[in-house]
């Protein structure tokens, strides 16, 4: 249909406005949950400093993807076009939260024990007492001293404000990576296969996004798989809800019904059917503390973020190749947007959220022909960037963060990761498929420590035999080891097994030396506390020395095989799936 005016609102916006707005919700809420339950970060701190920067990114970010459906609809005179949906980029919102911000927090509060322990002489064994047995001592002085005491109350604002400093730095950098990425973006996707980039990004969906929802929906089993039968219903089988209900927000309603009955009849019947985060949470109205982004202060962080860019690099880059396959998939949908101006309004978008104060970066969305589908125009982002931006700047998020159970939110985010793995494998071809099962290996390592090595340090290695406790250590430091800078570390093998199954054996071999290369600086597969990277000649630890050798000579064996194949094996490269069926059946 051809016309001379843009109808940017339509019945469908309503739909496509709470499916990509409870996306956006549900990502600030994944934050701050996770945050505060996984690593004790206070939560009236997330509230107040990293929200509302995180939600202007979404603000911006939609607010000029609104502007730019009317340029399409002006230069192509088209009545029907869709905006490009923008919001939280879900992968790097686990990762910077598991990655960057969770860990800075702990580092950040050990070292202001470490200042307290040492300023007031709490014990005097502290320097050869562990990270443990010095908060075990600075905490029992504090009982005793009220200067201990008041510095110890100081701990958990010191650190989240330390942390909140390296997670903007962390998002500047990203959104100057993207930036300058967007005008090699082509060149990245030439590079890398479709089987590794996709790869490392269907590793994090699958294990990170998906998987690490479900011990939580445990928790609230009653709620969570309530909401989470209709998300597989509407979002996962494309079902409809009666009155055309959208399947988030079904979802979402269906899931505190059941958690406010539930509460009635724990005060009634005195059970206790019903736990959760957030309940002492006091609403943030109007929050003003973000502002003091402005003094700029967070660049003196920028040194300790630089230890963090084995995770803010592949999360980066994930983006922008996402962005380019999302301007694709909305092409085939009818509407042409360019690659250059989605990339480079997404750059801007997370740029302003970092000096803003934002934590998490802006991505432009998978499902732009679904919310086309839908019916909707360009109305849904309008409403999305206002009511997300809303939500942090004047304060209603912290309301919606009271009242809305987490369980009755993360079924969403499972439905995230299993669509982003099966569009992963639906975008890749077939004969790829076990690149992508190769490429989630690391991921499972990391999924691994997460779960294990929050305890490690509260084993108690002199009540296990000598040889058990040997064994138990080396397993820890090589399940630590194999899932440092897992991200990357998929990339690598999910692309060079790929090239492999093409024959293209030396393209492989580059893959395996710079894989060796990365090895060398921590890169991957550091084998120090927070997977930091450092310089070879500064590794103290001669044991640790010599496990950076190995693995990086690993990696150049590998590449060395390669490349003798390139030279010995003569078979033409495999250019597509047929061609590899086809050499599979003469094979057997």
């Amino acid at each position: 249909m051809q016309s001379d005016r843009y109808h940017w609102a339509a019945t469908g916006d309503v739909n496509a406005f709470f499916g990509l707005m409870l996306d956006n919700i549900a990502g600030l809420v994944l934050t701050v949950v996770m945050l505060s339950g996984i690593f004790g970060f206070p939560v009236d701190f997330a509230l107040q400093y990293m929200i509302p920067g995180t939600a202007i990114g979404v603000l911006v970010g939609d607010l000029m993807y609104f502007w730019l459906a009317f340029r399409l609809a002006k230069r192509e005179s088209r009545a029907d076009v869709t905006a490009m949906p923008l919001g939280l980029d879900t992968p790097s919102t686990i990762g910077m939260v598991l990655f960057v911000l969770g860990p800075a927090y702990i580092a950040a509060s050990n070292n202001a024990y470490v200042q307290i322990a040492n300023s007031a002489d709490v014990s005097l064994n502290l320097a050869r007492g562990s990270i443990e047995e010095i908060v075990a001592a600075v905490q029992s002085a504090a009982t005793a001293h009220p200067s201990i005491d008041a510095a110890v109350k100081m701990v958990p604002h010191q650190a989240a404000m330390q942390t909140w400093h390296i997670g903007i730095c962390a998002i500047f950098i990203t959104g100057l990576i993207k930036g300058l990425l967007a005008f090699g973006s082509n060149w990245i996707r030439r590079v890398f296969p479709r089987a590794g980039l996709l790869g490392s990004l269907a590793a994090i969906a699958l294990v990170l996004i998906a998987f690490t929802q479900m011990p939580k929906l445990a928790v609230n089993p009653i709620v969570g798989f309530a909401a989470l039968a209709i998300v597989l219903v509407t979002l996962v089988a494309r079902g409809e809800l009666p009155f055309k209900i959208p399947g988030a927000l079904g979802a979402v309603m269906l899931g505190c019904v059941v958690w406010y009955v539930m509460m009635g009849i724990d005060q009634a019947a005195g059970t206790e059917l019903t736990t959760g985060l957030g309940e002492e949470t006091a609403a943030q109205w109007f929050p003003t503390q973000w502002l003091t982004v402005f003094s700029f202060s967070w660049l003196g962080s920028m040194s300790a973020t630089l230890g963090y860019l084995p995770y803010i690099i592949p999360f980066a880059i994930a983006t922008v190749i996402g962005g380019i396959d999302c301007t694709e998939s909305a092409a085939s949908a009818g509407d042409d947007f360019r690659a250059s101006h989605i990339i480079g309004i997404e750059s801007l978008a997370t740029l302003i959220a970092s000096l803003c104060g934002g934590v998490i970066q802006t991505t432009p969305y998978i499902g732009h022909p679904a919310y086309k589908a839908m019916g909707g125009r360009a109305a849904y982002t309008l409403a999305t960037a206002l009511f997300v931006g809303g939500a942090g700047v004047v304060g209603y998020f912290s309301v919606l963060f009271i009242l809305i159970p987490e369980a009755a939110v993360l079924p969403i985010l499972v439905f995230i990761g299993v669509e982003i793995t099966a569009q992963s494998f639906h975008a890749t071809p077939r004969r790829h498929y076990s690149a992508l099962a190769i490429a989630c290996l690391p991921a499972l390592a990391k999924l691994v420590m997460i779960y294990l090595g929050q305890y490690a340090p509260a084993i108690n290695y002199d009540q296990v035999k000598p040889q058990d406790a040997e064994n138990l250590q080396s397993q820890f430091l090589h399940l630590q080891i194999l899932s440092g800078g897992f991200i990357i570390t998929s990339l690598i093998w999910g692309a060079a097994m790929a090239r492999i199954i093409d024959r293209r054996f030396f393209s492989a071999s580059i893959y395996f030396a710079v894989g060796g290369l990365f090895v060398l600086f921590g890169v991957i597969h550091s084998p120090l506390a927070g997977d930091k990277m450092f310089w070879p000649w500064n590794i103290g630890d001669p044991d640790l020395r010599i496990i950076v050798v190995e693995f990086a000579a690993a990696y150049l064996i590998m590449a060395l095989i390669m490349f003798g194949l390139g030279w010995l094996v003569r078979t033409p490269p495999i250019d597509t799936d047929e061609d590899y069926e086809s050499l599979s059946r003469t094979s057997h």
